[in-house]
């Protein structure tokens, strides 16, 4: 978003300094006349030099304004945010190349479900169930995944819950498509319904082709 402001001239400035210097120079400025008639003279040469050196017009840019105005949304927003915030700290600082893949694709699919509750409000009580235990569960492991996977030994327990939590990574991401795709249920009834009804309306105005 663009706004235009007036960015002033220092030329005004300048010349108002000048005047009192010159003045101060080579007139009295002893009593309180002599500062009336200071003050006076200072205050038409503002004035003067304004109207001749008026600034310009700048253009800036605004920062968008993400806030939705509903309370609700804009707390699943910012939280969705932080753990996106967290999920690519992971990102950063885990190495397998595998596990780097699963974490993008469960970043994908949650930023989309924090953001259809933007689009479809009602899905806010499901989203929130998705924040509250299964965003942070998922980023519980990947932490525990990357203090063990640079301790550099193997053992029963280390390489045990390493490997148990890869494995775990591929049922998250199935599992957060599912839900996703949950989050369209009601908007795909209606939708059946839409091609139902106009489904109808053509065959009785005898305008849907019997073949197809």
């Amino acid at each position: 978003m663009k706004k235009e402001i007036r960015k002033k001239s220092v030329v005004p400035v300048y010349a108002l300094a000048v005047v009192w210097l010159l003045y101060a120079l080579f007139l009295p400025l002893y009593k309180l006349w002599h500062f009336i008639l200071l003050a006076v003279i200072a205050a038409v040469v503002y004035l003067v030099f304004s109207k001749m050196f008026p600034g310009k017009i700048v253009t800036i840019e605004q920062p968008k304004n993400e806030e939705t105005g509903n309370p609700e949304v804009d707390a699943v927003v910012r939280e969705g945010k932080l753990a996106m915030k967290e999920m690519g700290r992971l990102y950063s600082s885990i190495d397998d190349p595998v596990v780097k893949k699963r974490i993008v694709e469960i970043m994908d699919i949650s930023d989309k479900i924090v953001k259809d509750a933007i689009s479809d409000p009602k899905d806010i009580p499901n989203i929130k169930r998705f924040l509250n235990y299964y965003l942070p569960t998922t980023i519980k492991l990947l932490n525990a995944y990357d203090r063990m996977s640079v301790q550099g030994i193997e053992g029963e327990n280390i390489s045990g819950t390493i490997t148990r939590i890869e494995d775990m990574l591929d049922t998250i991401v199935a599992s957060y498509k599912k839900q996703l795709d949950s989050l369209f249920a009601d908007e795909a009834m209606d939708i059946e319904t839409d091609i139902k009804v106009m489904d109808g309306l053509l065959q009785r105005e005898g305008l849907k082709d019997k073949e197809i």
